[in-house]
C-alpha cells in the first residue's frame, strides 16, 4: 500500500530548521574539539615554558621560541588531522593574515619600540592574547570572558606583587588559564 503522508509547509519549515541547526551544532562541536586541543598545547607548551623560565632562568631565550615552534607545529598538525577526518579544509586566508598582523603588531611594539624586559615581555603576551580571547567569548562563551578577564587580573596582580616567583606564577596563571579554556571548551 502506498504512503500517502503529506506534511504541510510549517512542518516542512520546521523539519529544514531542524535540520540546520543540527548542521551547526556539528559544526560547532568539530569547530570546539580543533579549537580546544589547540588550546590545550599552548597551554601545556606555555606551562613549561614559564616553569623552565623560572627553574632556569638564563634558558628563556631559548624555551621561548621552542615553545612557539612546538605550539605552531602542533596547531598546524591538528588542523592538518581535524581537516583529514571531516573531509573539509578549514584553512582561512584571512584568519591566518588577521592572526600574522596580529603577531608583527605585538613584535613591533614589544621588541621593536617597546624594548621589554622579560617580566614585561610576559605581562604583555598575555595580556595582550587574553584581550582576543576575551572578545572570542562573546560569540563562544561568556566562559571565555571570565577566563581571559581573570588572566588579566591575575597576570597584572603576578606583574606587580610576585616578585621572583613572576615565572613561576604566570606557569599557573597564563598557561593554566589557556589549558582550562581548552579543556572547558572539549567538555562543550
Amino acid at each position: 500500500m502506498k504512503d500517502t503522508t503529506v506534511i504541510d509547509s510549517r512542518e516542512a519549515s520546521a523539519a529544514l530548521s531542524d535540520i540546520e541547526d543540527l548542521g551547526r551544532r556539528v559544526r560547532q562541536s568539530q569547530t570546539y574539539r580543533r579549537a580546544s586541543s589547540m588550546l590545550i598545547l599552548w597551554g601545556l607548551a606555555t606551562f613549561a615554558g614559564y616553569l623552565i623560565s623560572f627553574i632556569a632562568p638564563p634558558s628563556a631565550r631559548v624555551v621561548w621560541p621552542g615553545v612557539f615552534v612546538v605550539g605552531i607545529g602542533g596547531s598546524i598538525i591538528i588542523g592538518l588531522l581535524s581537516a583529514r577526518r571531516s573531509g573539509v579544509s578549514t584553512f582561512d586566508t584571512r584568519m591566518f593574515a588577521a592572526f600574522a598582523a596580529f603577531i608583527a603588531f605585538g613584535c613591533l611594539w614589544s621588541v621593536g619600540i617597546g624594548q621589554f624586559t622579560p617580566r614585561q615581555l610576559g605581562a604583555f603576551w598575555t595580556t595582550y592574547f587574553m584581550l582576543p580571547y576575551v572578545m572570542a567569548g562573546l560569540w563562544f562563551g561568556w566562559v571565555f570572558v571570565a577566563i581571559g578577564s581573570a588572566v588579566i587580573a591575575l597576570t597584572l596582580i603576578g606583574y606587580f606583587f610576585a616578585g621572583d616567583w613572576f615565572n613561576l606564577w604566570m606557569a599557573f596563571v597564563n598557561g593554566g588559564g589557556i589549558l582550562l579554556g581548552g579543556l572547558w571548551m572539549r567538555r562543550s
